[in-house]
């Protein structure tokens, strides 16, 4: 069976580690086939849109997409291309690997975090020039598909259950109808949660992230609260998601275009590769996402590593030793 990949390199190093991630895949006795598209700041610059129509019909239609980063343009850019997809869930593991100076070693969460509304939905107003408000929305349809795919998810994995971050004692019609959500389809489903306010679990985790595992949010404090967890790991360079739809998914590092080394071949390809694990797992190619995972942490640990990690290798260098570890 073949699977159509659309590859969205964007801006900056994701020029750089998105072809790294598609060398990896290609090494694999997968039958893909890659399909380049568009998107960013230079596109914008060329042709006025940041994320072309045909873009967005290609990752509306492939199987599952690669994308790199975007620069300025990135809300422009992202936030259409998980549309396309039809993302409701944005999954972000936090994982501290051997080799990586990280503050918590011992850390290894996962948050899952609800992709399509929250403060996010895009009802703001300026009313005056003194005034601007900002409308939040949460609904039980979306709040109910975050849960039923984080109740297969913990079923299907290694994991007791999850934790509902979330601030129902301010917010609490919202944040009162996602937890109230999320804790009735858990508990319909015979899988056991806990609950933090999410500024609890912000000094929680920093203290002891051991205390957790899997992360249940709405869409603002899982996007702040992966990011400190990124802090206890060794920063967002490692770290790869999943914005995941019922029929497609798109794959992305979470780092940025860093504009200061694009260009160099310096960028560190792990988050990306590690998207194209994901990609995998997605896929149901297990045993080759636990391979490519196998492989990149070895290259973590024993080298050769890139500048971020205090060695002197170039992109190409890292991606040809994690294929050989294939």
């Amino acid at each position: 069976m073949t699977h159509e990949i659309a590859v969205v390199p964007g801006d900056g190093i994701g020029q750089e580690v998105t072809p790294a991630a598609v060398d990896v895949l290609d090494a694999l006795d997968i039958d893909f086939e890659f399909t380049e598209a568009e998107a960013g700041d230079a596109v914008a610059e060329e042709t006025g849109e940041p994320l072309p129509e045909d873009t967005y019909d290609l990752a509306a239609s492939a199987d599952a997409t690669l994308f790199g980063a975007a620069g300025e343009t990135a809300a422009d850019v992202i936030l259409p291309l998980r549309e396309a997809v039809d993302s409701f869930v944005n999954v972000r593991p936090a994982t501290a690997y051997p080799g990586v100076d990280a503050v918590r070693p011992e850390t290894d969460l996962v948050f899952l975090r609800e992709n399509t509304e929250g403060v996010y939905a895009g009802h703001e107003d300026r009313l005056t020039d003194d005034v601007a408000t900002l409308t939040r929305v949460t609904t039980e349809t979306a709040s109910r598909r975050l849960a039923e795919f984080a109740c297969e998810y913990v079923q299907d994995g290694d994991h007791d259950g999850f934790t509902i971050a979330h601030k129902a004692n301010v917010m609490r019609e919202t944040d009162g109808l996602f937890r109230e959500t999320v804790a009735e389809v858990a508990d319909e489903n015979g899988v056991a949660t806990d609950e933090v306010l999410m500024d609890a679990f912000a000094t929680r985790v920093c203290l002891d992230p051991t205390q957790f595992d899997v992360v249940v949010c709405p869409n603002l404090a899982g996007d702040v609260l992966s990011d400190l967890a990124a802090g206890l790991v060794g920063g967002l360079g490692l770290l790869p998601s999943a914005n995941v739809g019922p029929d497609r998914a798109l794959f992305e590092p979470v780092h940025g275009t860093a504009p200061d080394i694009a260009g160099d071949g310096v960028a560190n390809p792990a988050a990306a590769i590690l998207s194209a694990a994901m990609l995998l797992e997605y896929l149901e190619y297990d045993d080759e996402a636990a391979s490519v995972r196998t492989a990149v942490e070895t290259t973590l640990e024993d080298g050769p590593r890139t500048g971020d990690l205090g060695g002197d290798a170039e992109t190409a260098d890292v991606t040809n030793a994690i294929i050989e570890r294939l």
